[in-house]
């Protein structure tokens, strides 16, 4: 009875008996953790404290956003708590290289880390992972900026079991380190390079040759991609379902003709600021991927009400599609309104700055689906005022209908 309960409970049943006490202190109680709602109050003793309670018990432990908790602590923890899967170290920026030293050392077992933002971070510490954890399939480096690509090289060579690689705002990373990750990861699955800005099409080209399996790819803000990119994961990367390609402004209506063709299980797509994309770009999604579910066109100042159309009378539309965001699509009115009053599913509408939208249009498409998030954005209005009167303008507002 006591392993299901949440750890705030195990506290306060602790304090019933002494009975009591030594069933909820059990390690074995204690295999999942999730410090999150605490982290203000987490300091290295406490990281301490519980690696000698659970020992060998321990299998997760969530430590994101414990900024107290520090290089000291984790080695203590690493010592007694080997048989730790999964660790998320998410914003604990007092840790640097010893802490993944440690881990090497001592937590073989390591299938998920997580290091978002822990800054001090250099290739050294992918080096220390990739001699001690060989079974490491998840790894989160967004916004280590030290990393380069001989840390990626020496992280690859060891861990060929990774399926998911988060590499954001690792701005060092150039084309050089997506060939070690081409020759080593076969078996990846979820790859991020959000904003790793000097990657181009030949970095995206290896990628795709090397990681046929890949089903999530997020290159939003890597602005030197072309359609040459779209084309390598068209022809490779058949399994595709997430793609993030925001801010990638030379993509066009050629490049995802060909990704509609081929990736038919495409589920997300988030295409904000690919601004030559036109409805030709919709009407191949519509015709050849029936299970979109999210798809983002926002900036995307070429897309009318026919592509609205094309996309709202297809199977994806009627069916899945749940999330759409229009933000600044300026040649979007009321009528595409009207057509999306077809997708039933639908559940969220983004509509900030679309100038031709009204609110009448939007509360005629609300009455028909009316569990619908609509998001918009409208003008200032002023109200009637007295003959000669300065009454009060209402100011610009969003509005959630």
């Amino acid at each position: 009875i006591f392993s299901f309960l949440d750890i705030v409970t195990l506290c306060r049943c602790a304090q019933i008996s002494k009975a009591w006490n030594i069933l909820a202190l059990d390690g074995s109680n204690w295999q999942r953790i999730d410090l999150f709602n605490f982290q203000t109050d987490v300091e290295g003793r406490v990281v301490e404290n519980i690696s000698k309670r659970c020992g060998g018990f321990l299998r997760k432990l969530s430590l994101r956003g414990c900024i107290g908790v520090g290089d000291s602590s984790l080695k203590t923890f690493a010592q007694n708590c080997r048989n730790i899967e999964h660790l998320n170290l998410n914003g604990c920026t007092k840790i640097t290289d010893s802490t993944c030293y440690s881990l090497s050392r001592f937590c073989s077992k390591l299938k998920h880390l997580d290091l978002t933002s822990c800054v001090s971070i250099t290739n050294s510490s992918l080096k220390g992972i990739s001699e001690g954890c060989r079974n490491l399939e998840y790894l989160n480096l967004s916004w280590c900026d030290q990393v380069t690509k001989d840390g990626i090289e020496a992280l690859v060579r060891g861990c060929r079991s990774l399926r998911a690689l988060l590499l954001r705002g690792c701005t060092q990373l150039e084309d050089e380190a997506l060939r070690h990750i081409q020759n080593y990861c076969h078996e990846l699955v979820s790859l991020n390079l959000q904003s790793c800005s000097r990657i181009t099409d030949e970095g995206v080209v290896q990628i795709c040759r090397g990681c046929p399996r890949l089903q999530a790819l997020c290159l939003s803000g890597c602005s030197n991609l072309t359609d040459a990119s779209l084309t390598a994961l068209a022809l490779n990367c058949p399994r595709l379902q997430i793609l993030e390609a925001a801010r990638c402004s030379h993509l066009t209506d050629a490049g995802f003709t060909l990704l509609a063709r081929n990736c038919h299980d495409l589920e997300k797509m988030d295409l904000e600021e690919c601004i030559l994309i036109t409805d030709s770009t919709l009407i191949q999604l519509s015709i050849h991927c029936p299970k979109l579910q999210a798809l983002s066109l926002s900036h995307c100042e070429l897309i009318t009400d026919d592509g609205i159309l094309h996309l709202s009378n297809s199977s994806c539309g009627h069916e899945r599609l749940r999330v759409l965001e229009l933000d600044n699509c300026l040649l979007v009115t009321d009528v595409a309104l009207e057509h999306l009053e077809h997708c039933r599913g639908l559940e969220r509408l983004e509509l900030y700055d679309c100038q031709q939208v009204t609110r009448a249009g939007i509360k005629r498409m609300r009455a028909q689906l009316p569990n619908v998030k609509v998001h918009a954005y409208f003008a200032p209005v002023t109200p009637p005022t007295a003959v000669g009167g300065n009454g009060p303008r209402l100011c610009r507002c969003c509005v959630i209908l």
